[in-house]
């Protein structure tokens, strides 16, 4: 077998096992995340040499003088014969680890699913009908961000004839026909840099923007400036609640800018949904949302820097649309999918968990 055909053999495994993450590590054998889980799949470790040519067999001349010159590379994947991958897409990390190649792949459906097939709240469902403002979704990694946001925007593109630009680090999602126009710019392929690519969006003529993660103060401004000037963004961070992600996106910035932040902040944001993907009793993950608008009393509290309060008003603004993690949670352990240890696990405020179950 030659080592194109053993990690396409692998790519295909992934998607058999319905598996969220492929891992490739010299010494080790190939290993795949199911629900959450590690889990090898043969008991032959892998050789350097193997993963090397491995690797290489599916990379451009170009992407071969990237990886060997910077020692890491993203890029993504079509399985199954065409870029849009028919049995599946994978965003590939490879990388050098102890002197040797690796490679970490995630499976991206060749379908974008639908809000309500990825079983997140009815309020969601809001965010597509927006014509402007700030939307974060957040949550760690592996935790679903990115499926999220690929519903949204093909809400927005079946429904809407607007023109949807985004910025991806690299491109994840391919997009069916639909009523809208989508530009999909990936770093390092159609853009040098966030910051070229941020600077030049305005001249693009969009409507929508999708700035695939938020890194650092500079591509945090630009998204809000791109908000300030009356149009649709949305982006990811690697918080754990609603509230944390107010505090990171100010607390990157000089303190003597924070003021300002907070004021732009207040101004532009709409929204933020923040997930996680707990594993299911029977099997399998489901998704447990925390979600906040930004209502005037949101933007109030954010601008007057009382960024403290927050949890309190989502607690109370059920009737608004909002919902607090543990009140995800608590549904989940009522209604029998996820244990009650396990919604403790994720839980950020076990208390108020275990008050909402009893």
């Amino acid at each position: 077998m030659n080592n194109e055909n053993m990690l396409l053999q692998l790519f295909a495994k992934t998607i058999e096992q319905n598996a969220s993450d492929l891992h490739l590590l010299a010494g080790v054998p190939p290993v795949l995340r199911v629900d959450g889980d590690l889990q090898k799949i043969s008991q032959t470790p892998l050789t350097s040499q193997e993963i090397t040519t491995a690797i290489l067999s599916i990379l451009t001349e170009n992407q071969k003088d990237v990886f060997l010159q910077n020692k890491s590379l993203d890029f993504s994947y079509g399985f199954g014969g065409s870029d849009y991958g028919d049995k599946g897409r994978f965003r590939i990390n490879i990388f050098f680890q102890r002197g040797t190649a690796a490679l970490a792949a995630r499976l991206l459906p060749p379908k974008v699913k639908t809000i309500d097939e990825l079983g997140l709240p009815q309020v969601v469902h809001k965010f597509p009908q927006l014509t402007q403002g700030f939307v974060l979704v957040t949550g760690p990694t592996g935790h679903g961000k990115s499926t999220t946001l690929a519903s949204i925007i093909n809400e927005i593109h079946m429904a809407k004839g607007v023109n949807i630009l985004t910025i991806e680090d690299p491109i994840e999602y391919m997009y069916p026909p639909g009523k809208s126009i989508i530009s999909q710019r990936e770093l390092g392929l159609d853009t040098l840099s966030w910051r070229e690519a941020l600077k030049s969006a305005l001249r693009e003529d969009p409507d929508v923007v999708l700035v695939g993660e938020m890194r650092d103060p500079e591509s945090m401004a630009s998204a809000m400036t791109i908000a300030e000037t009356g149009h649709l963004v949305f982006s990811t961070l690697h918080t754990n609640s609603a509230s944390q992600t107010i505090d990171r996106v100010i607390d990157a910035f000089p303190e003597h800018q924070q003021n300002q932040i907070r004021v732009q902040l207040a101004a532009t944001l709409a929204g933020v949904i923040s997930q996680r993907l707990i594993p299911k009793i029977e099997g399998g993950r489901t998704v447990a949302t925390e979600i906040m608008l930004g209502t005037q009393a949101v933007k109030s509290t954010i601008r007057d820097g009382k960024t403290h309060l927050l949890d309190s008003i989502i607690e109370t603004s059920k009737e608004d649309g909002m919902i607090l993690l543990e009140h995800s949670l608590a549904e989940l352990v009522k209604n029998g999918t996820i244990s009650l240890e396990i919604a403790h696990s994720y839980a950020q405020r076990p208390g108020a968990l275990t008050r909402l179950v009893r």
